[in-house]
């Protein structure tokens, strides 16, 4: 789930986007202030835009907020208040972890890809990546769905080439660390990290 707020880009309208989907299949329902979008061929719910979100909530954000379980509670209740009987609930385990690279693999389809194996604590994770000097044995920084890069990009579930992709193998820069060497290549770890630690600047 990521949640937007910039009242000079755009109002004030707290966006919430809670999965991806077809634009094709995108339907609307309102119900006061606050539109719920979701997918008209499974009637999932895919997101909600809540109006004149400041009446209730005060945000000091001009971008992506940072959700916790008050930020929760709040819009639940006003999901209430307005008429809807759904609930939105959040994930809020670290999205940038150190994981460590399984496998390496060639790309069948694009020779400058790799499809990695990423063991990131809880969970083995397939992620194509495009740095040269990616390879098995890494301590990596992973940027998992839903992470929201320095640059503002939100990791989502891929396809490059044919092949699924669920993250991201981070690079210095990508991370906006101090003094981060300008050419490509993933940020390589010490053994001192410990494999699905939150990573952290």
């Amino acid at each position: 789930m990521n949640v937007f707020y910039n009242r000079e880009g755009i109002g004030d309208v707290l966006l919430i986007s809670l999965r991806t989907m077809n634009p094709e299949s995108r339907a609307f329902e309102k119900k006061g202030d606050i539109v719920r979008i979701f997918d008209e061929t499974t009637n999932e719910t895919v997101g909600y835009n809540i109006f004149n979100v400041s009446h209730h909530y005060s945000f000091e954000e001009n971008a992506a907020v940072e959700v916790d379980e008050q930020l929760i509670e709040a819009i639940n209740e006003l999901l209430e208040k307005n008429g809807f009987t759904e609930f939105i609930e959040a994930d809020f385990s670290p999205k940038f972890v150190v994981g460590y690279v399984k496998e390496k693999q060639k790309h069948p389809n694009a020779d400058k890809l790799s499809v990695c194996q990423v063991d990131v604590g809880s969970e083995v994770l397939q992620i194509v990546c495009g740095a040269p000097n990616v390879d098995a044995g890494q301590k990596v920084v992973v940027a998992k769905i839903g992470a929201i890069m320095p640059s503002g990009l939100v990791i989502k579930e891929a396809e490059l080439r044919g092949v699924p992709s669920y993250g991201m193998i981070c690079s210095a820069r990508e991370l906006e660390l101090p003094n981060a060497p300008q050419e490509k290549g993933i940020l390589v770890l010490s053994d001192d990290y410990q494999v699905g630690q939150a990573f952290t600047k």
